[in-house]
């Protein structure tokens, strides 16, 4: 769908087509969160367990690279503990804030112990600091199709910010299995992931 040239469809037809796709999409979104919060909590984490140790060789050395994660949400997988791994190793790690719908992420530099605010949807961020430009971004998602599109909250951060940024990063989509999709029918403005990790 994301393909057709938008001179040979009305504007009606348009209209009519996004509001499918926005239905097909909740119905989707609502299944797989409901479907990932049904895994038990010790398998979540070592899923978890599987999906850090296949992005240590996804990232190769951290060292003097900043790397963005996202503190977990929904039964996400839990990447807390690879970022003491990524610091340990040299790297820097970034969280992503909201700071408007409908705007692009700020990420900013944080290390356990400093403080954290509630966000949008209760999520913690950075109380302060400077946005930074991550080199890898590590993104959640909620579905996933064969050619890496990502099926999220529906809000179009991670695709705003990945297509705002002056230098692109490596952009890593990281989930459960449970997540794939034949298609997630992508539109015009949506961007691939890099890589995708599931466990």
């Amino acid at each position: 769908m994301h393909e057709l040239d938008p001179a040979f469809r009305s504007e009606t037809e348009d209209r009519q087509t996004a509001r499918d796709v926005g239905r097909w999409r909740k119905a989707q979104r609502d299944r797989l969160i409901a479907q990932r919060l049904e895994i038990p909590a010790d398998e979540r984490a070592r899923l978890s367990g599987v999906i850090a140790d296949r992005l240590d060789k996804e990232t190769g050395d951290p060292d003097g690279r900043i790397v963005s994660l996202y503190w977990p949400f929904r039964g996400e997988p839990d990447l807390r503990p690879w970022m003491q791994r990524v610091i340990d190793q040299g790297g820097r790690i970034a969280l992503p804030v909201v700071i408007a719908r409908g705007e692009p992420l700020e990420f900013r530099l944080w290390s356990p112990g400093e403080k954290l605010e509630r966000g949008i949807w209760n999520i913690p961020v950075p109380a302060a600091g400077e946005p930074v430009a991550p080199d890898i971004v590590i993104s959640p998602l909620v579905g996933v199709d064969a050619q890496r599109y990502r099926l999220g909250y529906g809000g179009g951060f991670y695709d705003r910010t990945i297509a705002a940024m002056v230098t692109k990063p490596l952009v890593i989509g990281v989930g459960y299995t449970c997540a794939r999709l034949t298609t997630i029918y992508p539109q015009w403005h949506e961007v691939p992931m890099d890589r995708i990790i599931l466990a």
